[in-house]
């Protein structure tokens, strides 16, 4: 069974709202295991390196004075499929696009506070954010209980 890894993030305003536990909950679950997380306040250097793509645009400036407003909870995220599983839970990047059961269509309505980030598709993206935001001893390596009735 291949696992994969992929970076989560709730942003400021689902940790001020008191979202963490309830996310994570999803996500386990849903089959996937926490083996990193913390609490962090992002300071405008990494959000700048988080947000690098994105340089250019006009809304890039918000973007970091967000993500930089308050603290951020982080976690890496382990499982078959954890990649396209936890793009799936999250919903559309617009809430108001999120189908209901989506985290983002549950918790969001405004595009600029929609509770969570997740590592995109894209081949690399999952381990460029990790790397980011974790230094791979952050993490504990431990197989599930329930793990033989997770995966064929």
């Amino acid at each position: 069974m291949g696992k994969e890894q992929t970076f989560v993030l709730v942003k400021p305003d689902g940790v001020q709202r008191g979202l963490i536990g309830t996310i994570v909950s999803r996500f386990e679950n849903r089959g996937l295991k926490v083996i990193g997380a913390k609490l962090i306040t992002i300071n405008p250097e990494l959000a700048e390196k988080h947000y690098s793509e994105h340089v250019d645009k006009p809304f890039f400036t918000g973007l970091v004075e967000f993500i930089c407003s308050g603290p951020s909870f982080a976690m890496v995220l382990e499982g078959k499929n954890a990649v396209s599983i936890v793009r799936q839970m999250m919903g559309a990047t617009n809430p108001l696009e999120s189908s209901p059961g989506t985290i983002r269509g549950d918790f969001g309505i405004d595009l600029g506070r929609n509770v969570i980030h997740g590592s995109d598709t894209n081949p690399g993206s999952s381990e460029r954010e990790i790397d980011l935001f974790f230094d791979k001893l952050e993490f504990s390596s431990y197989e599930r209980i329930d793990e033989e009735w997770l995966y064929e």
